[in-house]
């Protein structure tokens, strides 16, 4: 099965974009607006892509360049709509598809701030028995058509921007004796009066770390569950289960040479969302992470933050770490890797990211991050793996994680310090 969805969007121009707006919110603000619905659509298409790796993802646009897609949106897949009316590209969209071999087409625009990944799922499904799939808008047109081969008839006649889309339409399928499923109505962002329907939306990305985590990675595949997030697993190059495991879970899988920051970095380059979570193959998050994240980084004054720590055993000598840990971080602001670092996109590429060297990537990225501001604690803990303290004693570990520290203050280079790490 080949499949593809097409969102279509105009780029965010000031007098060009969300033109019915621009009474109420000026250009600018309009052409803002444009910005923000786009951004969330895509982050939702690609949060839905992640269950149907299957299905190509890309944006016919107007207006802007290739170049200037991508530099907005990241590494997303662009095309230029076609000439003529609305009815005339969309035609032309579904024409281009079938050429490229897709048996299963929908389209949708960026003004709907209600669709879910849910609906993109359920539009495709319905195209496995109906010739049409529509989504009917609550101001007579549609939000979301899709089609199994193109249907010229359906495009043409029809008084686009009117009331009378959606009625015109399904009139053209059934003169063509075509099949017509329909999802659920919502409400398009055209009009001044409609502006109610949208607040500005928190995107985050969680990017998890993983070589050889195939015993921990469910469960902290699990401990994410249904968050409105986008969930990325960037691999190291793993010989186990690891990339099964992250492909049946539904996280989109980005390969990378080994080595926490290079693949910390990988991940945020195939990341859409504005927030960034940064994520250990063995660390579940708590309940509730996605809200307290979003509060967290609510205050001007907070450059990043991070979760409490727990570590899951039973062995009391653990507490006194967990305790440790809990005043380093309040007190001195130095919260590391393992308690789910996160901030927003612009703060990461504002101090370059992560380091790629063979240790302390989350070290000097805290350092970094408190000459800029406060490094808040979200007031709930991730849990993490005991492996670590387990294999070496817990003293022992401790020990050498402070000695580490210092030798990296006293200059010693990276692969010496990673050396007394790993042996």
């Amino acid at each position: 099965m080949s499949q593809r969805l097409i969102l279509f969007s105009r780029y965010p121009t000031a007098g060009r974009s969300k033109t019915r707006l621009i009474p109420a919110l000026g250009p600018e603000g309009a052409a803002d607006l444009q910005r923000q619905l786009t951004e969330w659509t895509v982050f939702t298409a690609h949060r839905w892509q992640a269950r149907s790796p299957q299905t190509e993802v890309l944006i016919a646009t107007s207006g802007g360049t290739p170049e200037d897609w991508q530099q907005w949106l990241g590494a997303v897949e662009v095309q230029p709509q076609a000439e003529g009316d609305l009815g005339d590209r969309l035609h032309q969209a579904f024409q281009a598809a079938q050429q490229a071999g897709k048996n299963r087409t929908v389209i949708i625009g960026c003004d709907c701030p209600s669709i879910t990944p849910d609906h993109l799922t359920a539009a495709f499904q319905a195209l496995e028995t109906a010739d049409v799939v529509l989504g009917p808008a609550t101001d007579g047109g549609y939000w979301l058509i899709g089609l199994r081969q193109p249907q010229a008839r359906l495009f043409q006649d029809i008084d686009w921007g009117s009331d009378r889309v959606l009625a015109q339409t399904l009139q053209a399928a059934q003169a063509a004796d075509l099949q017509v499923a329909q999802l659920e109505p919502l409400s398009d962002l055209d009009r001044p009066e409609d502006l109610d329907l949208w607040q500005p939306q928190p995107q985050l990305s969680v990017i998890i770390t993983t070589l050889n985590e195939a015993a921990n990675l469910p469960h902290t595949l699990a401990s994410i569950g249904d968050a409105p997030v986008e969930t990325l697993v960037v691999d190291g190059g793993s010989q186990d289960e690891t990339v099964a495991i992250a492909k049946t879970w539904g996280a989109k899988v980005i390969p990378s040479p080994a080595g926490r920051g290079r693949q910390f970095n990988q991940g945020v380059a195939a990341a859409h969302g504005s927030l960034l979570l940064f994520l250990h193959g063995d660390t579940r998050l708590p309940p509730q992470f996605f809200n307290h994240v979003v509060q967290t980084l609510q205050s001007p004054k907070v450059v990043a933050g991070a979760f409490q720590l727990q570590i899951d055993s039973t062995d009391w000598r653990l507490r006194w770490v967990e305790r440790g840990v809990r005043w380093r971080s309040r007190w001195l602001q130095q919260p590391y890797g393992d308690q789910a670092l996160f901030l927003r996109r612009e703060r990461w590429r504002a101090i370059g990211g992560f380091s790629t060297g063979p240790l302390l990537e989350d070290y000097r990225l805290v350092r970094q991050l408190r000459r800029q501001g406060r490094i808040a604690i979200a007031p709930a803990a991730v849990t993490t793996s005991a492996r670590r303290w387990q294999k070496r004693g817990v003293l022992q570990t401790t020990l050498l994680n402070q000695l580490i520290l210092l030798g990296h203050h006293c200059g010693l280079s990276d692969q010496r310090l990673a050396n007394w790490y790993h042996h």
